[in-house]
């Protein structure tokens, strides 16, 4: 651990002290309110120590501080992709949306797909391969007791406890391969310009089919140099210069 060296006339000593860590430099910066130094701190503690729902959360609040909406957003849905399950990060992020202009009414899901997706959410795909280990094992265990017990109510008991371990450790599984899947190939954004037109084709000349404001998530459908072929909640498609945007 890094330490500093305070030095005192009074004592002529040394007294060695902890360097607080980055995080606790920015936790200390939101407590006295400067947020723009917070957010900073917290954007140095993502590149020093990788990502984390936690900081991606605080550096949400910091910049909802600050009333920059787009960033708070962005932080917030990064902070939820690690931590689908955390309702402060949701209850923020629904706070933070109300202050964005744009008010898109998504189009409804399938009642199964969207059971699916809750359920899915109430997890990281850590912790649902976790689940899925854990399931596995208790799974041999059932085994275990249904090809060596010799009393006929434990067999049924390993047999049907076992059935349902086999289904719900592979549910767990792909629940967690969905949830890795949304880490490791992020097709979601956020429009980051105040104002932007969205265009027909991926060129300034193409025609203008609507205007989307900062803070707005979108699917990115498809890429093309510098153009991304955007998908919004209600359906609408259109194009949009990659600088624009910023990628969850």
């Amino acid at each position: 651990m890094k330490r500093f060296i305070i030095l005192t006339t009074l004592f002529c000593a040394s007294i060695s002290l902890p360097a607080q860590t980055t995080v606790e430099q920015a936790n200390a910066a939101y407590s006295a309110k400067d947020y723009r130094q917070a957010a900073q701190l917290y954007e140095s503690a993502i590149n020093e120590n990788g990502a984390s729902a936690a900081v991606y959360y605080n550096l949400g609040n910091a910049f909802y501080r600050l009333n920059q909406i787009a960033p708070a957003i962005l932080n917030y849905e990064r902070a939820l992709l690690l931590d689908p399950g955390n309702r402060d990060i949701r209850f923020n992020l629904e706070i933070a949306r109300l202050k964005t202009v744009d008010k898109i009414e998504p189009v409804g899901e399938f009642f199964l797909a969207e059971g699916y997706n809750a359920v899915k959410n109430l997890y990281s795909a850590d912790q649902w391969s976790y689940i899925a280990i854990v399931s596995f094992v208790l799974l041999i265990l059932c085994l275990f007791l249904f090809f060596f017990s010799r009393r006929i109510a434990l067999k049924k008991t390993g047999f049907y406890s076992g059935l349902a371990l086999l289904v719900f450790c592979l549910a767990a599984n792909v629940f967690a391969y969905n949830q890795k899947k949304k880490l490791t190939h992020r097709t979601t954004a956020i429009i980051f310009s105040a104002t932007t037109t969205i265009k027909s084709a991926p060129d300034n000349s193409g025609t203008d089919l609507f205007i989307l404001h900062e803070g707005t998530k979108v699917q990115i459908t498809n890429r093309l140099g510098e153009w991304n072929e955007i998908e919004t909640a209600d359906g609408n498609v259109g194009w949009i210069q990659s600088k624009e945007i910023e990628v969850i």
